[in-house]
């Protein structure tokens, strides 16, 4: 969403979050600028980590991320991560996850 609102000069900004027993979807789209197709090709713009970034962070938890665009026709990125990775307990403290720092 960070990037919908900072880069997209989006009017239009949709988010779903979708969970069932196979997995959790998170889709976020917007009707913004888009972004070119030789740049989603090429994982990112040089000097630019967003894309490659985003992708990583999805491989990290095991997620998957897929991101269609067109110019002047919006972007669309869909996270999905297998429910038994997302749906996992987790042993560390959540509240320092966010907060950075433990309670």
């Amino acid at each position: 969403m960070r990037n919908a609102f900072r880069h997209s000069h989006a009017a239009r900004i949709e988010v779903e979050i979708r969970y069932d027993p196979g997995q959790l979807r998170l889709r976020v789209r917007d009707d913004g600028k888009g972004i070119d197709q030789k740049v989603l090709a090429g994982g990112g713009r040089a000097g630019h980590y967003g894309l490659p970034g985003m992708h990583e962070r999805a491989k990290l938890v095991g997620g998957k991320l897929a991101v269609w665009s067109e110019l002047e026709s919006g972007t669309e990125a869909e996270l999905t991560i297998p429910a038994s990775v997302a749906y996992a307990k987790s042993s560390v403290n959540r509240r320092w996850m966010f907060w950075g720092r433990s309670a």
